[in-house]
């Protein structure tokens, strides 16, 4: 695979084909997985805007569906998080197979749902993923993964988002042996961090928390 800047990948995956969207800048060697939520794809504004940022910081990124745009009709696939997170480590093993990515230090960005799917693939690949963020995540639903998820983790969550707030606080207790985990309240931002500035905010945390742990 001929090292590229901004291509669509395809991403072969059991019987499916997943399609990426693929951002490798010059002299790197740190790449960002990105899991979106339910109802959004690598065309998700928020995250492009994060993988951007990241971007210019010199980190690769990869923001792939994790379902097929025929599967993604089905509501009830978008909240299968089994299914997530095993397409999720097969996109991640994917990306550790391309000799260009074999010394690349791996992290995953997650939002909203994407959050669950990507703890849960952190679980599964002790190791190989060093850094998890989350962005007004649902870690609980992939609550069974967060006491054996040995990557670092920083959930960030609005603090106008009041459940996932407290769903966040719980997450947090239970990441039992993460070697750092914290988690940032952004004062007056709501669920998707829609308020001026917020997304800016967000975008920055999770560069700092790739920069310390992504080296």
């Amino acid at each position: 695979m001929e090292k590229q800047i901004g291509e669509t990948v395809i991403i072969p995956v059991g019987s499916v084909n997943l399609e990426g969207h693929l951002v490798i800048p010059d002299h790197t060697d740190r790449m960002v997985i990105f899991a979106h939520g339910a109802g959004s794809s690598r065309f998700s504004p928020r995250n492009r805007y994060v993988a951007n940022i990241l971007n210019e910081q010199g980190m690769a990124t990869l923001l792939v569906d994790l379902l097929t745009p025929k599967e993604d009709l089905a509501h009830v696939a978008r909240f299968d998080i089994t299914l997530l997170i095993q397409r999720l480590s097969a996109v991640t093993r994917w990306v550790l197979e391309q000799p260009v990515f074999r010394n690349f230090q791996l992290g995953y960005f997650g939002a909203s749902t994407g959050a669950a799917s990507a703890l849960g693939a952190a679980s599964l690949l002790p190791g190989q993923i060093r850094a998890v963020v989350s962005r007004g995540g649902r870690p609980d639903l992939a609550f069974r993964a967060l006491p054996v998820v040995k990557a670092t983790v920083l959930l960030i969550v609005g603090s106008l988002d009041d459940e996932v707030l407290e769903l966040n606080k719980t997450a947090l207790d239970q990441l039992s042996v993460c070697p750092a985990k914290e988690m940032v309240v952004v004062e007056g931002a709501s669920h998707l961090f829609e308020e001026p500035g917020k997304l800016q905010e967000v975008a920055e945390l999770a560069a700092g928390w790739f920069n310390r742990y992504l080296s």
